[in-house]
């Protein structure tokens, strides 16, 4: 069984400093740090997207982010992993999702990040509230198979 020294797995409604959570994360027995940036675009399946919204059941995702982020560590030979999850009212290019690894080496570092973001996608219960120019707006669950 891994153990975790933190949490690893956060929701925030205001902007956060990805550059304070790397620095964090910062270690001698670290020669690879991957990070994920999630932005928000203006675009959606062939739609002009004005600005959207997350909401999340809050016991629930921080749960089951932690158990991703315990997974990650499990899995892959890594030294830290941390992710944060924007919550609420979001403009064009604002940082959304953003997940931070740091490894002895950049394999293990890469493969971590891309399970993390795949994983929150798909199993973490938050949803977007995309608002478009033209028509009502939509709620979405994530899906890893959308970019």
């Amino acid at each position: 069984m891994c153990v975790m020294p933190q949490v690893l797995f956060q929701l925030s409604d205001q902007v956060f400093d990805p550059a304070r959570l790397r620095q964090e994360m910062l270690a001698a027995s670290s020669g690879a740090y991957v990070s994920f940036e999630g932005w928000v675009r203006d675009n959606h399946a062939g739609r002009a997207v004005t600005s959207l919204s997350y909401h999340a059941h809050p016991l629930l995702a921080l749960s089951e982010g932690e158990r991703v982020m315990q997974d990650a560590l499990c899995r892959f030979t890594v030294n830290d992993a941390r992710c944060v999850h924007r919550v609420g009212a979001l403009q064009l290019s604002e940082l959304a999702v953003w997940v931070g690894v740091s490894a002895g080496h950049r394999d293990a570092a890469f493969a971590a990040t891309r399970y993390i973001i795949d994983e929150i996608k798909a199993r973490v219960p938050i949803w977007k509230h995309e608002h478009y120019v033209a028509g009502a707006p939509l709620w979405l669950h994530q899906n890893p198979a959308s970019s």
